[in-house]
C-alpha cells in the first residue's frame, strides 16, 4: 500500500509524542543516549543494506559489483551540486528562523515552541524525502518505518520537556510526507523500473550517512547529498538511450 510508511511515522509521533506526556520529569540522559544510538545502529544497517542490494548482483553462481559508477557519479556530482547551493545550511536556516519565531511569541510559548521544534526536527532532513521517494516508486516503507522509531522516540523525548504541541507536530509531517509521495506517485509512469531502482538505491547510501551520524560524532551535511537523486536519473537515462541506440 502505498503511503504506508508515512501512515506508521504520523501514529509513531503521537504515540511517542504521548509516551513523553507521561513522563513527568522527563527521561534520563543515559537513556537518551542509547536509545539514541540502537536506533543509529538500525538507520545505519537499514541504508546498507539497501545500498548492497544496488552494489553487487549475483551471476552465474558469483558475487560481481554493480553500479559502482552510478554511486561513484551520483554521489560526487549531487555532493558539488548540494555544497554550491548551499542546501544543508539553508534547510537548517529556516528551521532555525521558525523556532526563533516560536521563542518570540509570549502567549503559549511552551506549545508553539514544541510545535515549531519538533515539526523542523522531523521534517527538514533526507529521511523525510527520500523515505516518501521510495515508498512511492519501490513500493519499499522500510526507510519511514525506521524513521517511524526515530521519531517515535524523538518525540517521547521532547513532549516530557515541551508538552502537547508535539503531538500536533503529525499533522504537517503527514502533509509534507504525503505530498511528496503523491508527487513521486504521479511521475512514477514515466519512469523505467531502473531509474526507480537506482533513485531507492542512492537513496540508501544517504541513509548509510544518517546512521553515521547518530553513531559518531561526525557531521556529514546529508542534505547537500540530496541533489545525488536527480544526477542517478539523469546518468540512468542517458545509460537507456545509449543502450537502445
Amino acid at each position: 500500500m502505498v503511503g504506508l510508511g508515512t501512515i506508521v511515522n504520523t501514529i509513531a509521533v503521537i504515540i511517542g509524542g504521548g509516551a513523553g506526556l507521561l513522563i513527568k520529569h522527563g527521561l534520563k540522559a543515559r537513556f537518551q543516549e542509547i536509545l539514541l544510538q540502537a536506533l543509529g545502529l538500525s538507520v545505519l544497517f537499514v541504508g546498507i543494506a539497501g545500498g548492497l542490494r544496488g552494489l553487487l548482483k549475483v551471476n552465474a553462481n558469483i558475487l560481481e559489483t554493480d553500479n559502482t559508477l552510478l554511486m561513484i557519479a551520483s554521489l560526487v556530482l549531487g555532493a558539488l551540486l548540494g555544497e554550491w547551493w548551499r542546501l544543508e545550511a539553508r534547510l537548517n536556516s529556516v528551521g532555525e528562523r521558525l523556532k526563533s519565531l516560536a521563542k518570540a511569541r509570549d502567549e503559549d510559548s511552551r506549545f508553539v515552541e514544541g510545535f515549531v521544534t519538533t515539526t523542523v526536527i522531523i521534517c527538514v532532513g533526507a529521511m523525510a524525502i527520500v523515505g516518501p521517494i521510495q515508498d512511492a516508486l519501490a513500493r519499499d516503507p522500510s526507510m519511514l518505518y525506521a524513521k517511524s522509531a526515530l521519531d517515535g522516540i524523538i518525540c517521547m523525548i521532547l513532549a516530557s520537556g515541551h508538552g502537547a504541541g508535539v503531538l500536533f507536530a503529525a499533522l504537517p509531517m503527514a502533509l509534507y510526507q504525503g505530498t511528496i509521495t503523491l508527487l513521486a506517485g504521479m511521475i512514477e509512469p514515466y519512469l523505467s523500473d531502473i531509474i526507480i531502482f537506482n533513485l531507492s538505491f542512492v537513496g540508501s547510501l544517504m541513509i548509510c550517512c544518517i546512521g553515521i551520524n547518530m553513531l559518531w560524532k561526525t557531521k556529514i551535511r546529508v542534505a547537500n547529498f540530496l541533489p545525488a537523486l536527480p544526477v542517478a536519473v539523469l546518468i540512468s537515462v542517458v545509460s537507456d538511450l545509449f543502450q537502445a541506440s
